[in-house]
């Protein structure tokens, strides 16, 4: 009997390869998704699921690529690049990571959906807009008509990536391939993409059969959005089920090892009459604004980004500071830097106010004492620079007394502190894992000898597993060094993890303050209980009853 197109898998991937010169990144790859069905592979950076994702679409540069990849039947990897650019968008589109990365810069959100079905389908001008237009009130973006003229930078994280999915679905393709989606977005937001590719994938999978590809290593958003998942390790798919049974029963280790790589709790306790590092008194942040409509006669109009905010941090301890995307957390790190000198109210370190630094060796001796590491590692190292002129840099600058032989010893030393050998100085920022580099900005960090560490999401672009390791090394270094930390997140995760307190901002406004157990355990606010909420949501859909006490 005859396999007909409609019983057959939408995907089929047999004894796919994929080598990298000596390196076989993918090993024989069995894996197939039927019309309808929402599959998540899942894996550490280096397992070969983002190399499996981009070689559906032949986008793999310098690969050697064995097997077959079956669209409908049609093997892709025998299709020619013609072929496979009639194909790409409009049969297997896909959803990026990073939308400000992926998203054309110098041209608005309408004419970047507009390129895609006038490539493919031929609209005219005024069609394809209209088209677009659709697609953003359907992806949940207000005022479409408006939004559509807007260039990405115009755009809230959350909008990006709904404009992304407008995209991708621009050509009702047959499959979608999602990679990580949702790592950048905070948890209300990463909740609302979820649902709303649910939502839209059940249309068209109702009306096409629609599938979807998730590549991820958050294994909350798996068991949220997933009907069935495929793990793999170091090329090799180790193991495959359904959601449910496969979170309720690992088989393999490796997935008994990832599914036990949630965040734990360490936290040091504070010494006692630990003094106060850090304070911060009636701290309000203006930015100036192009005023809109007729506004705009008259000059610009001013935003306020942090609303009189209050803080303190002792030595050797952890506040964290929670919210959404545009709650003024990252502006509030910004300014305890010194980065807005413009700020209202009074920023002491030590005791000492930073209004009263005049002169830039002053400010360069204070400053020594605080440094920061930030969310993308790969994006704050300098491409062109070793290990060793990264890490040494600051003690160039903040201790030229030190001649070359002492700073290469302290670089070996700080790599070996964080947990990287000493070979690694002659090498650059490419040649390491998201954990390694993440490391290797930490080791840039205590390079001055620091007290005050700002913590800028430090592992929301990290595996879970390896995000275990990095939040475990950075609590040996709080012990170890005295360090105090302001630890800015969207993951309550991480908060619980390692911070002793927590503040809750809300439009520039701290809502919410108190030990981290107490907040997060007894919220008093709705907007702490709805972070909440979201958060215990993504990490168990099946928590209704759980969110209903939660609310209460």
């Amino acid at each position: 009997m005859s396999i007909t197109s409609t019983d057959r898998p939408l995907l089929e991937i047999e004894r796919f390869s994929a080598r990298f010169g000596d390196k076989l990144a993918v090993r024989e790859l069995d894996l197939s998704i039927a019309r309808g069905e929402r599959v998540a592979l899942v894996g550490e950076s280096g397992s070969g699921k983002s190399v499996t994702a981009l070689s559906i679409l032949r986008l793999v540069d310098h690969a050697q690529l064995s097997g077959r990849i079956l669209l409908d039947g049609e093997d892709l990897l025998r299709k020619t690049e013609q072929q496979m650019r009639g194909l790409r968008g409009a049969d297997v589109a896909m959803v990026f990571q990073e939308p400000m990365t992926a998203l054309n810069p110098l041209f608005t959100i309408g004419k970047q959906i507009a390129e895609s079905v006038r490539l493919h389908e031929g609209l005219r001008p005024n069609a394809a807009r209209s088209r677009g237009i659709e697609l953003l009130r359907r992806t949940g973006i207000p005022e479409p008509e408006r939004r559509i003229d807007s260039f990405p930078h115009q755009l809230s994280g959350g909008q990006r990536q709904r404009a992304m999915i407008a995209m991708a679905l621009a050509c009702r393709p047959r499959l979608l391939l999602a990679d990580e989606p949702t790592t950048a977005l905070d948890v209300t937001v990463r909740q609302q993409i979820v649902d709303l590719l649910i939502e839209l994938q059940e249309q068209e999978a109702a009306e096409r059969g629609m599938a979807v590809l998730l590549i991820t290593h958050d294994l909350n958003l798996v068991r949220r959005f997933a009907q069935r998942v495929a793990v793999m390790e170091k090329g090799v798919l180790v193991e495959t089920n359904t959601t449910q049974a496969l979170f309720d029963d690992p088989r393999h280790p490796y997935t008994q090892r990832l599914l036990d790589s949630e965040p734990r709790r360490s936290v040091a306790p504070l010494e006692k009459g630990a003094r106060r590092l850090l304070e911060v008194q009636g701290l309000s942040v203006d930015y100036s604004t192009p005023a809109k409509g007729w506004r705009s006669l008259f000059g610009r109009s001013t935003f306020r980004a942090v609303h009189d905010v209050d803080l303190s941090v002792r030595r050797g301890e952890t506040l964290g500071v929670a919210g959404e995307s545009g709650s003024g957390k990252s502006t509030l790190a910004a300014t305890v830097l010194g980065l807005h000198r413009a700020a209202a109210g009074h920023v002491h370190i030590d005791g000492m106010p930073l209004s009263v630094l005049k002169t830039a060796a002053s400010r360069r001796a204070l400053y020594s004492r605080m440094q920061v590491v930030f969310q993308d590692p790969f994006g704050s190292l300098s491409p062109r620079m070793t290990v060793e002129q990264i890490v040494g840099e600051g003690l160039a600058v903040h201790r030229p007394e030190i001649d070359a032989k002492a700073r290469r010893a302290r670089v070996a030393s700080l790599l070996e502190e964080v947990g990287l050998p000493a070979d690694a100085m002659p090498r650059y920022p490419h040649e390491f894992s998201g954990g390694q580099r993440q490391r290797i900005a930490i080791a840039r960090a205590l390079a001055v000898e620091p007290e005050l560490l700002v913590l800028d999401e430090p592992t929301s672009a990290l595996d879970v597993s390896i995000q275990q390791q990095v939040l475990a090394l950075l609590v040996h270094l709080q012990i170890t060094r005295k360090l105090s930390y302001l630890l800015i997140t969207h993951d309550l995760a991480v908060m619980r993890a390692m911070a002793h307190r927590v503040i809750v901002m809300k439009s520039g406004r701290v809502v919410e303050a108190g030990d981290t157990l107490e907040v997060l355990q007894a919220p008093s606010h709705p907007y702490t209980r709805s972070l909440l909420a979201s958060s215990l949501l993504m990490a168990r859909p099946d928590s209704a009853q759980t969110l209903r006490s939660v609310n209460d």
